[in-house]
């Protein structure tokens, strides 16, 4: 049985098709693994690193936590000196005319 010259084509290039249709997912496919491969490997290197230094981040964040509450405190925990740290009292809305004298006591009872 002898096929014409169009349809050796046509099965031709539906083969074809198909053929380089699988060629392009497999290789997005493996593209695809080999990114999960990374991300799956940065994720179990991040958590073995901090499993392994984990008691040196915590004495870390300690350090920082204490210094940002002493340093607030200027220095008062440690024995620091306070008087230059905080403001001396001095009151800044001071009124700057002499007020009234709060009224007297009233001595007998009010009448109606």
């Amino acid at each position: 049985m002898d096929l014409s010259i169009i349809t050796k084509h046509t099965i031709l290039g539906k083969n074809i098709n198909k053929l380089l249709i699988k060629e392009t997912m497999q290789k997005l496919i493996n593209v695809l693994a080999v990114a999960s491969a990374a991300v799956s490997v940065a994720v179990v290197g991040t958590v073995g690193y901090v499993y392994v230094n984990r008691e040196a981040i915590i004495e870390d964040v300690k350090e920082k936590a204490l210094g940002s509450v002493m340093g607030g405190l200027g220095g008062a925990g440690l024995g620091g000196s306070l008087g230059s740290d905080l403001p001396i009292g001095t009151p800044d809305l001071a009124p700057t005319t002499p007020q009234a004298a709060a009224p007297a006591a009233p001595t007998a009872p009010i009448q109606f």
